[in-house]
């Protein structure tokens, strides 16, 4: 009788940095994801673009594939009625794995 194959184990989150924030000349986010897992791993990245006061002005979640054991960069678009208003960028730190 041969063994059954054990099942992967769970997926841990994996982390997002902010790199640049959006603008009008380039109207990205640009966001580093890092994968912990030992296989590839969809991860949801989430950023908020705030204006001036402190405000939101849109908030966006993206899944993306990462490598294992790697990161991307992933460029988050922003809607344009947002790009002249934009002060500021945050990342959620933690990416939850999603697959």
């Amino acid at each position: 009788m041969s063994a059954s194959p054990s099942p992967a184990p769970p997926l841990k989150d994996g982390t997002a940095v902010l790199v640049r924030c959006a603008d009008m000349e380039d109207p990205y986010a640009t966001v580093e994801i890092r994968n912990p897992n030992a296989r590839e791993a969809v991860l949801e990245v989430k950023t908020h673009f705030v204006d001036a006061y402190g405000s939101p002005l849109l908030d966006t979640s993206n899944q993306v594939d990462v490598p294992a054991k790697d990161k991307v960069t992933y460029r988050v678009p922003a809607k344009f009625q947002y790009t002249d208003r934009i002060a500021h960028c945050q990342v959620e730190p933690v990416v939850r794995a999603v697959r």
